[in-house]
């Protein structure tokens, strides 16, 4: 057992779990390359096996996906959605459901990062401009984002990362999970309209501007070349590599001045998961993990019927919440081999990992993003966030469970 190795990864672990150390100055990024250097620095990796253990494709699938949503953000997309918003809601309670379908929706073709980047200054705008209670939006919008992104293999992080790692088909998740977001969609939109609907009463939304053009042509493009990479995927294509190629396509065909999408790749994300990456593999070679699993074996979970899809729902939720999900994966990764139906179970992973996102405001990035953005009209209070989170996620967790059983 190399104590030094779980050291490391325990210590990166408080480190990415704070957020921010003021004392320290350092971001989850920060955090995560100062243990990869760690790893290095004290031996537990050599160089050789610290750059091996950064997963390429993942990365760039990631970069595809952020560059398409930079082109989206610089044609003017979500501001022209703000007025349609409002033209097509009318009502603050449909305009509550207009932010979760939307957001649902649009986080499966680019990212549900990328859509609270994108978003919630749109969502910021409209709470101030129509005076609405803030907390109602925001918990849609990011919430929305999380479950809509589990439609789809390129929708999440943690999605991607399954995908890579289980070798897992992207015609035939989308046809397993769809339905389900969907549903899962449905219940989130009740869930907000059932704590909120009381709130939203009395208000109104005031009169929008003229109509500009929803899709400009060089958004109809972007959007157009979004669903030609899904098609891609659809037919079997490498996904990291198609995203790429998307990105690159919209570089040719919109000829903008490229320096203008650096500025909206999130760099640091990029860094966080290579970093990450080599941190999780100095805990593999520690011999942490497979003391856990000798002791605790994953495949005892099992994935055969409803009893044993709950146990290893329970479990996926649980350690997605401990150790964050994306590190969660990486540690389960050996073991996911040991189950009866290794696709099921990374199926399963996928889906259980991007629902406990939303039990509480720090198990997602993207809650974290809105809650940043929000702050000037009050953000997300902790515990608010957790009265309509642990329900949701609860719910949600168990409809996957079901689904899964019925529908695998």
């Amino acid at each position: 057992m190399n104590w030094l190795g779980i050291a490391i990864f325990l210590a990166t672990y408080v480190l990415i779990s704070a957020r921010r150390l003021s004392w320290l100055g350092l971001d989850r990024p920060a955090g995560a390359l100062l243990g990869a250097v760690a790893c290095v620095a004290f031996a537990v990796l050599t160089p050789s096996e610290a750059v091996a253990a950064v997963n390429g494709p993942t990365l760039l699938l990631l970069f595809g996906m952020m560059g398409m949503g930079a082109f989206l953000a610089l044609d003017g997309f979500f501001e022209d959605v703000e007025g349609a918003l409002v033209r097509v809601a009318k009502t603050p309670t449909r305009l509550l459901g207009a932010i979760v379908w939307g957001a649902g929706i649009l986080s499966a073709l680019i990212t549900n990062d990328a859509v609270c980047v994108l978003g919630a200054p749109l969502v910021v705008r409209l709470i101030r401009r129509h005076e609405l209670p803030a907390l109602p939006y925001l918990l849609a919008l990011c919430t929305a984002a999380n479950i809509g992104s589990v439609a789809t293999l390129v929708g999440n992080p943690q999605n991607m990362l399954c995908a890579v790692l289980g070798d897992l088909s992207y015609a035939e998740h989308l046809r397993l999970i769809v339905p389900l977001a969907a549903l899962c969609l449905g219940v989130n939109h009740g869930f907000l309209w059932l704590f909120f609907h009381e709130l939203l009463e009395g208000k109104s939304l005031r009169a929008p501007a003229e109509p500009a053009p929803m899709l400009r042509p060089r958004t109809t493009v972007t959007l157009g070349i979004i669903a030609g990479t899904a098609v891609a995927y659809l037919l079997g294509a490498d996904l990291a590599w198609a995203a790429a190629a998307g990105f690159v396509a919209l570089m040719l065909l919109h000829r903008r001045d490229t320096r203008q999408l650096w500025v909206r790749i999130d760099w640091s994300l990029l860094l966080f998961f290579a970093g990450l990456f080599v941190v999780v593999e100095g805990f593999m070679q520690s011999g942490g993990p497979d003391w856990l699993f000798a002791h605790f074996p994953l495949a005892e979970a099992g994935t055969d019927g409803l009893a044993g899809s709950a146990q290893l729902s329970g479990i996926f939720l649980v350690g997605s919440n401990l150790v964050s999900n994306v590190p969660f994966i990486l540690v389960v990764h050996d073991q996911m081999a040991t189950l009866t139906d290794p696709t099921k179970g990374w199926e399963l992973l996928a889906v259980v990992s991007t629902f406990a996102g939303n039990l509480t405001l720090l198990g997602s990035v993207a809650n974290i993003i809105v809650a940043e953005c929000a702050r000037d009209i009050g953000g997300i209070g902790f515990v608010d966030y957790l009265k309509v989170g642990v329900p949701l996620t609860l719910v949600t967790t168990g409809l996957a469970v079901v689904w899964f059983v019925l529908f695998f």
